[in-house]
């Protein structure tokens, strides 16, 4: 049942209202809703960026919002006290509008939009850059060069020769470049500009020139990337400015819960900034199903692009070209890799055929895309690469994390996981590619989780509790106060409060003391005194989040006769976190038991991917390859797979002996 439909979708009271909500910054939004409508769907209808990991189930408990004036029709439900209830404390999707009203949106219920993070300053940022540029190098790709800055100075019109601006920049442009002037075009972006940055700059120009291979987008499909040298070559001016200018590309991996983005030099591989941000589209459910059923409603595919186009990319793009000095017009090439809901939604696509049988996207590839076509203050000319898709849940984020990793170049049997809003899995051996995705649910992340968060500061990444007094000691993003937990802190608490046996296999408490805490919906264990904790409905979720990855990799490694014992690496990827402790990962059931020393953290694979295709054709053409040689296996469709799942939702597994 959709948040518009909770409450009767508004109608049962044919009166408008008028909601105002205010964020603690002073933002305001307002709009008008009939009597029943969901407070949730008015705060999506006034552009109110509230958080609903759940989709507005009531489970996450992230849409917490206060009662300034007005009434409400609210249920109170587990993660409001009655003392924040006597407070005015509501969450939004289980709140009906029945009057005017207005409501503050504290900073918690905006943790999607959480502040976009760049490279100033900060020694963790830069050695983060530094290790995604050495991946670009150890891949042993080299840009392509097909999008080049030419400098030229032109004659100043006079009464006796008064050639328009465009034919006598075309002119200058191809006898610089060795072609003729009717092979050189100029784009619209650019043709805009060109008079007042021609006279502004004294006739003389910059001009960013994008190759052959660079328009036709054919190096993207696999074909020839190669430039046409002499008369022949064909280029297209598609920006212009008064002081010389490099080329600059973008690469964007678009997350379901995050959107991180590097902007670099295209002739030189070098990074010049780097950031992220969350991905707006969380308001409508952290998970991709939530948001694919929206995505059929009516202009809902529309509310989605511009949630994570508008809101999220856009103000990102400005704010990292802006720390280098560079004018997001002169972006000339973009890459992107995501999965196959947020290429649909990132273009406006509607996406409702990818959850259903038989799990047919729209596209698996978008070729010929321009910067106009995506919207967010690039360059209108710009080329734009989407990573492949293989499968409805096994998209370019994972076509891109397999490039970047190299598997499908190694003879040995390995295993690249991706642990996001999604689990991915790609089994890699000697001439083979095999992957399938599996539900995870927003787990990983922190979403759906009523203490969890993303990983940036004040997250706790770490955490051990000690046997006697269950006292935890903890390690938090940033050193600053705790504000909640992230995937990694999940994962090691959830296997601390087992080892120290305060839970048993099923995730229920079995201890007391202080830091036990029951009420008439949960159990809870109390990280902080006054603050964080996780519940018995935390910890279920958890472990069917961690159960669906184990039984998924079981399952595809049954396929071809292999165990875990077989594997030579296990690469782990995704946005959980800093790092994994392994031995906790095996210890709650979520990875296989093999020695440690085969397990790599290689973090946001998909960027790097994707930072490897904005720069080579050769990366886009192996790319293309990867997609064609990949097999997709389809796990809902595989008849022993739900049998591995529900064996391996208990805390390890019922089979305990497979972590000995």
């Amino acid at each position: 049942m959709g948040n518009g439909e909770k409450f009767g979708g508004g109608g049962g009271n044919e009166s408008a209202y008028r909601v105002v909500f205010r964020s603690e910054d002073g933002a305001e939004y307002v709009a008008q809703a009939r009597g029943g409508t969901s407070l949730l769907a008015a705060a999506r209808e006034a552009g109110a960026a509230i958080d609903a990991p759940c989709g507005g189930a009531g489970t996450c408990g992230k849409c917490k919002v206060k009662l300034v004036s007005g009434e409400l029709d609210s249920v109170r439900g587990r993660h409001i006290s009655e003392e924040d209830f006597a407070g005015g404390y509501r969450l939004a999707c289980e709140s009906a509008v029945v009057g005017d009203v207005e409501i503050l949106v504290p900073e918690s219920a905006l943790a999607w939009q959480s502040r976009i993070r760049t490279n100033e300053g900060g020694d963790d940022a830069e050695e983060k850059l530094r290790r995604i540029a050495e991946g670009f190098s150890e891949a042993g790709f080299a840009p392509d060069g097909n999008v080049r800055c030419v400098s030229v100075t032109l004659e100043a019109p006079t009464l006796d020769d008064a050639e328009a601006d465009l034919e006598r920049l075309c002119g200058a442009v191809a006898s610089e470049l060795g072609t003729s002037p009717n092979r050189v075009t100029v784009g619209i972006g650019a043709l805009r500009k060109l008079p007042a940055v021609l006279r502004s700059g004294g006739f003389s120009v910059c001009c960013m020139v994008a190759g052959r291979a660079a328009l036709s987008g054919a190096d993207a499909a696999g074909g020839e990337s190669s430039e046409v040298a002499g008369e022949d070559a064909s280029y297209r001016i598609i920006g212009v400015c008064t002081e010389h200018c490099e080329p600059a590309g973008l690469a964007i991996d678009i997350g379901t819960t995050t959107v991180s983005a590097l902007l670099t030099n295209l002739e030189t591989g070098e990074i010049l900034a780097a950031g992220s941000a969350g991905n707006g589209q969380i308001r409508y459910g952290a998970d991709v199903i939530n948001r694919l059923i929206e995505s059929a409603r009516p202009d809902g595919a529309e509310r989605l692009r511009k949630a994570v186009a508008d809101e999220c990319l856009t103000p990102l793009v400005r704010s990292i070209c802006s720390q280098a000095g560079i004018d997001p017009l002169l972006v000339a090439k973009v890459s992107i890799a995501g999965n196959t809901t947020m290429a649909h939604l990132l273009l406006g696509v509607i996406g409702e055929n990818i959850r259903m049988e038989p799990y047919v996207p729209a596209f698996f590839s978008a070729a010929g895309l321009r910067g106009a076509d995506l919207g967010i203050g690039v360059c209108p000319d710009a080329a734009v690469y989407i990573a492949p898709s293989v499968g409805s849940y096994v998209g370019g984020d994972i076509t891109a994390g397999v490039l970047s990793v190299g598997i499908h170049r190694s003879a040995e049997n390995s295993i690249l996981i991706d642990l996001g809003t999604n689990g991915e899995i790609v089994l890699a051996g000697d001439g083979f590619l095999m992957s399938c995705a599996c539900s995870a649910g927003p787990a990983f992340e922190g979403g759906d989780m009523s203490c969890g968060m993303r990983a940036t500061d004040g997250a706790i990444w770490s955490v051990a509790i000690d046997d006697d007094t269950m006292e935890p000691t903890m390690q938090i993003i940033g050193d600053i106060e705790p504000k909640g937990i992230c995937g990694t802190g999940f994962i090691e608490l959830i296997g601390e409060l087992f080892r120290s046996r305060v839970i048993d296999a099923r995730g229920k408490f079995i201890r007391d003391g202080e830091r036990i805490k029951t009420d008439e919906w949960d159990g809870r264990y109390m990280v902080l005194a006054d603050g964080v904790a996780i519940t018995e409905t935390d910890i279920d979720n958890f472990i069917r989040a961690k159960g669906s990855v184990f039984s998924a990799m079981r399952t595809i490694l049954e396929m071809t006769g292999m165990d875990a014992g077989d594997l030579d690496h296990i690469y782990i990827a995704g946005g959980i976190g800093s790092a994994i402790d392994i031995g906790s990962a095996v210890r709650i059931g979520m990875l296989p038991a093999i020695p440690e020393d085969r397990y790599e953290y290689i973090g946001n694979s998909s960027l790097a991917g994707a930072y490897d295709i904005l720069l080579s054709s050769e990366a886009r053409a192996q790319l293309e390859e990867i997609r064609g040689s990949m097999t997709y296996i389809e796990l809902s469709a595989h008849p022993g797979y739900m049998d591995e799942f529900i064996a391996a939702c208990f805390i390890p597994h019922t089979d305990a002996s497979l972590f000995e």
